[in-house]
């Protein structure tokens, strides 16, 4: 545990502490345990020292008492009509979080992952603590232009459904296995056993239900970012799937259009989570942006000082 902007935070480091940081942020409603042991340990065995951590509101990190009810569609409505939503916090404090998460590990600088929700942290991230980012990479994320990050309405349904028995872990995991059922990769299929027992896993670890939706209201109150992003001069890669169901893929070429010099990468088949082929995609193309990353970091002063 970590003191960190008031909170406290959650989190786990794994490789040499004297190899360059690589930090994980994931996405609505997910633990740490979310980022995959196996990617972890591929980061870390390419030269990595990984920190994944729960966001506020969700796993081991403090829990926010917010005393009151979410309107969650209120709130989307207001959202999309660009009117003040309501929120416990925002996007930009659990940035905040993030940053004071390095300042508590001592590091000075980082690569940066997110995931979904967690690539809206790391862009506000890059955005406001330009100095702490070695690179970004914001995977199937948005930039909150809700014109392009609009999901299927069936599967937005069923993300917004409650669990039958919402005291129930069992009914919590079916529930959890709909909606990975309309998220996941048509191209790349989990296996539905081992889906089963990582969701069981991160029920029995922790359950806060109304972090879930904490969360999704400071999504919501973020509203556009697309001013923010321009900001961004950190080297950025999207990566996105091409059957994103619940983020489109269109958000995806929105985020990198928006960003200065940010490569895309879109990925055919992939859909709104991490199975393990997926995983092998997204570890190849993040240690080669991150190697360029350090490159450019290097050479970059080189030839300032040659003129």
């Amino acid at each position: 545990m970590a003191r960190a902007n008031g909170i406290d935070i959650c989190y786990q480091t794994l490789g040499d502490r004297g190899s360059p940081a690589i930090m994980l942020v994931m996405g609505l409603g997910m633990q740490l345990i979310a980022w995959p042991d196996a990617f972890c340990e591929s980061l870390v065995g390419s030269g990595f020292r990984v920190i994944r951590f729960d966001n506020r509101d969700v796993g081991h990190s403090t829990h926010i008492d917010w005393r009151q009810r979410p309107r969650l569609l209120l709130s989307i409505a207001r959202g999309v009509l660009g009117l003040p939503v309501r929120s416990p916090y925002r996007l930009s404090d659990m940035a905040d979080d993030a940053i004071g998460l390095l300042d508590a590990l001592q590091i000075a600088r980082a690569h940066l992952v997110g995931a979904s929700m967690g690539g809206m942290i790391a862009q506000c991230m890059a955005a406001r603590y330009p100095d702490r980012l070695l690179s970004l990479t914001s995977i199937m994320s948005s930039s909150g232009n809700w014109r392009v990050a609009c999901g299927k309405p069936a599967v937005l349904r069923q993300l917004l459904r409650r669990p039958a028995r919402p005291d129930d872990p069992s009914s919590q995991l079916d529930h959890l296995m709909r909606v990975f059922g309309v998220i996941g990769s048509p191209g790349f299929p989990s296996d539905q056993a081992d889906l089963r027992e990582q969701l069981a896993r991160a029920i029995r670890r922790a359950n806060y239900p109304a972090g879930h939706y904490q969360q999704l209201l400071a999504i919501i109150a973020a509203g556009d970012r697309r001013r923010e992003l321009a900001k961004i001069r950190t080297p950025t890669l999207v990566i996105h799937g091409a059957d994103d169901p619940l983020v489109p893929v269109a958000a995806g070429y929105d985020t990198a259009q928006h960003i200065a010099g940010a490569r895309l990468a879109i990925i055919r088949g992939m859909g709104h989570d991490l199975p393990l082929a997926v995983q092998k995609l997204l570890l190849q193309a993040v240690v080669s942006h991150c190697r360029d990353a350090e490159v450019a970091a290097v050479s970059v002063p080189e030839s300032r000082r040659s003129t």
